[in-house]
């Protein structure tokens, strides 16, 4: 009764520790109104490294007295030009200008703006802007509606007249430049946006020439400022093909000495371009759009340390970090690829070799010692992945060459970790190097999860704020080798434990990752969460042995959808403004505009599967898995065989990757990382499978197995030492085909006469091995008439 009724309350437990995942926020406050006037003054590529205290002193003592960050200035087109970042911003969603382009450069800078009248503005080609973003991008913006969303807005500049013209291209006040005392233009309407010009260029004097007029007309502002008002300075765009981080600074009633941060980015410190919409609106106390922005209002959060100096090098750092990790990133995973694309035609003669033979001819065995090399390769590119994360705890990004530096770093920490493995206890064992290297990778990788997610920020293995997709939590590598690496150590320790527990085993590691993957408070990522439920779903149902049948894949399937359906009712229950990515994708299927969020993943689904070097990397390790490793001679059938929850958990992180890596628009970015870990890892204990294919399991005097039992201990036979880490102590894999004998005596015959043993070992305890691999022959063999018996499908698919 216990058996049937199991499948039902494992994926019970599993849905309940998902939806509790998923259900706990951070509390959000409701923005409340700070402000009677809002002010945003922009400047293209100002950056912080432009400010201080000499060139940009009206910035600088209005980031001391107010709140700082670093702006992802992320558009609807890379890189953001001037026009498209003043467009965004007037949006509050992604945007891009439809001027004609130059090898993915920028449009022209000139934008026709008409004065009819001499009071407002008005501009052309705004209609046509608008169809264009409505009609051919993804994200659906209609510029403009931020200026939509208050009675009267005031335009100061080309750039501010972008942001400000309404959908239909009128701009309510509009002033080509600043006039001689814009008291009264700054306080004729509640919004006002200022282009301030730009900071272009890489060499430092011309710079610091175009920072300190910007800074000049900065001081006009601020002397001109209405009464209880809000000042927003924010770099608004790039100026050239490079894409970087830039400066956002608040100064009005409730924005003191703080860092910014907003829901969308989730990060203290850190701002997007889309953010600034809904923040003017939050600080007027205007209703949101919700529909139609995809930002969310910047709020200002304590621990800015005192000096602004060590305040401002911090998001000045991180620019620099974020640049760095654009140019390493790339050659990282091409390298990676490429190592293992090789590793793996290495592995091929081996696999062919590997398996001894008992007759008098058949292929030279391959030499030990080229084996244990091979052995230690393996393990190096499985900890590559979880090397370098923990190499940005270095900042390499500060050096000359951040490149070889970041090489380097990685190399030293791969190497240690192979040595690590190396003398771990249980190494010698078939799975003694995947349990070592899954828990390492687990715990790398969860630790940093636990303490903020640091090193995945602007990491080479993590996600860049250039790129504006995350700002928190798990990134898609981090997710990959996080859930196999959970997965493989669920299997690995569910191996140790009889089979009646293996799966309860399977569900308490595997329900440990799912919450530390969904909290909002740790990893951040709802979809990777259900994703990893289906995952262990399938793991658990089939730990004890068996195949995914119809009956247990239904059973995953219906753990998944519970998690999903469970956190999005809880997330529709939240205010608009608090939901989570699933909450508001529901709620844009039901006013009809979840089409964009289709199209965009679809979207971001091909271009990440034929521009990620990840992709290769998951098809390399399919294409060696599936042509190599499964094939009669490739040894994971054996090895599937013998440790049933080995099988589970790599089955269960194939269900994830594929199921996260679609869902979240990553392709087989999921996969691949997962790969890097998961695929390594099987070859090796393929290897060692197969190298001990043709021992034989000697039974122990006096130990038969009754017919039926259902004892997975395997303490039936003696096979060679060495088999530590599979269901035995003294056999394991090293036996022949199973680590327990699968024949005995008929039942009605005498058991025959056992050889005189010492009294003081145990049963159970193993003959000792020789050097050749078998036990001593202290002893005539013990003759036993066969007997057929039936077997479980574990074992025929052992043998």
């Amino acid at each position: 009764m216990l058996r049937r009724i199991a499948p039902a309350l494992l994926t019970v437990l599993v849905v309940a520790l998902g939806v509790t995942a998923l259900a706990a926020r951070p509390p959000q406050g409701i923005p409340q109104r700070t402000a009677d006037f809002v002010v945003l003054a922009g400047v293209a590529g100002l950056r912080w490294e432009d400010v201080d205290p000499q060139s940009t002193p009206t910035l600088w003592r209005m980031a001391q007295e107010g709140s700082i960050g670093s702006l992802s200035v992320r558009s609807a087109h890379r890189p953001t030009c001037p026009v498209d970042g003043w467009l965004t911003l007037g949006a509050g969603s992604f945007a891009a200008w439809n001027g004609s382009r130059v090898d993915g450069g920028c449009p022209p800078a000139g934008v026709a703006v008409e004065q009819p009248d001499g009071i407002g503005a008005n501009l052309p080609d705004q209609e046509s802007v608008v169809q264009y973003n409505q009609q051919r991008l993804a994200w659906g913006a209609v510029p403009g509606s931020l200026s939509e969303s208050v009675r009267c807005s005031v335009a100061v500049g080309p750039g501010a007249a972008v942001a400000a013209a309404r959908p239909f291209g009128r701009v309510d006040r509009y002033a080509s430049a600043l006039p001689a005392d814009p008291r009264v233009l700054l306080g004729s309407c509640v919004l006002s946006i200022v282009d301030l010009g730009t900071v272009a260029g890489t060499d430092p004097a011309t710079r610091a020439g175009e920072a300190r007029a910007a800074d000049a007309q900065l001081a006009r502002v601020l002397a001109a400022r209405p009464p209880r008002s809000l000042v927003l300075v924010a770099g608004i765009s790039d100026t050239d093909q490079t894409s970087r981080l830039h400066v956002a600074v608040a100064d009005g009633p409730g924005w003191e000495r703080g860092w910014l941060t907003s829901a969308s980015t989730g990060r203290d410190g850190y701002l997007q371009l889309v953010d600034l919409a809904p923040t003017a609106l939050a600080a007027l106390g205007r209703p949101m759009p919700e529909r139609l922005f995809l930002g969310r209002p910047a709020t200002s959060s304590g621990d800015r340390p005192a000096d602004l100096v060590d305040a401002i090098n911090a998001p000045a750092d991180a620019d620099r970090e974020a640049a760095a990790q654009r140019d390493v990133s790339g050659r990282f995973f091409t390298l990676l690829a490429g190592v293992q694309v090789l590793l793996a035609l290495a592995m091929l003669p081996l696999l062919r070799r590997a398996r001894p033979h008992a007759g008098p001819s058949g292929p030279t065995p391959v030499s030990g010692r080229i084996v244990a090399v091979v052995e230690l390769l393996l393990v190096a590119a499985a900890l590559t992945v979880p090397a370098a994360l923990l190499a940005d705890a270095v900042p390499w990004w500060r050096g000359e060459h951040p490149g070889w530096i970041f090489a380097g770093v990685t190399a030293l920490l791969v190497a240690a970790g192979t040595t690590a493995v190396r003398f771990a206890p249980g190494y010698a064992g078939s799975l003694g190097p995947v349990g070592a290297v899954a828990g390492l990778t687990t715990f790398v990788v969860g630790l940093d999860v636990l303490t903020g997610a640091s090193l995945q920020l602007n990491g080479v293995v993590g996600y860049s704020a250039l790129q504006g997709g995350r700002y928190a939590g798990l990134s898609t590598v981090g997710l990959g080798v996080f859930l196999a690496g959970a997965l493989l150590s669920g299997g690995w320790l569910a191996q140790r434990v009889h089979r009646g527990w293996r799966p309860a085993v399977m569900v308490a590691v595997g329900g440990l990752a799912v919450v530390v993957v969904g909290s909002p408070y740790l990893g951040a990522d709802p979809v990777g969460a259900i994703a990893l439920t289906a995952g262990v779903s399938v793991a658990a149902v089939i730990s004890a042995g068996g195949w995914l049948t119809i009956t247990r894949l239904a059973w995953a399937t219906m753990a998944a959808l519970a998690v999903g359906i469970g956190f999005a009712v809880v997330d529709l229950r939240r205010p608009a403004a608090e939901r989570g990515s699933l909450g508001r994708f529901l709620s844009a299927l039901g006013d009809g505009t979840g089409g964009f969020t289709v199209h965009r993943s679809s979207t971001e689904n091909f271009e990440t599967l034929v521009n990620s070097p990840l992709t290769v990397l998951a098809l390399a390790g399919g294409l060696l898995v599936w042509f190599a490793l499964l094939q009669p001679w490739g040894g994971l059938m054996r090895l599937f065989g013998i440790y049933p929850a080995v099988r589970a958990a790599l089955a269960g992180t194939v269900v994830a990757a594929v199921i996260g890596g679609v869902l979240d628009g990553a392709a087989l970015d999921v996969m691949g990382a997962a790969a890097a870990l998961v695929v390594p890892m099987a070859a090796l204990a393929s290897l060692r499978v197969l190298g001990h294919a043709a021992d034989r399991t000697r039974p122990v005097p006096g130990r038969f197995r009754v017919d039926g039992a259902d004892d997975d201990s395997g303490s039936g036979g003696v096979g060679p030492a060495g088999g530590g880490g599979g269901p035995t102590v003294g056999g394991g894999p090293l036996g022949a085909v199973h680590p327990r004998p699968i024949s005995g005596p008929p039942a009605s015959a005498p058991a025959p006469d056992a050889p005189p043993s010492d009294p003081s070992a145990g049963a159970d305890d193993p003959a000792e091995p020789t050097a050749s691999g078998s036990t001593p022959d202290a002893a005539p063999p013990v003759v036993v008439p066969p007997r057929q018996v039936t077997r479980s499908s574990t074992e025929v698919a052992a043998s």
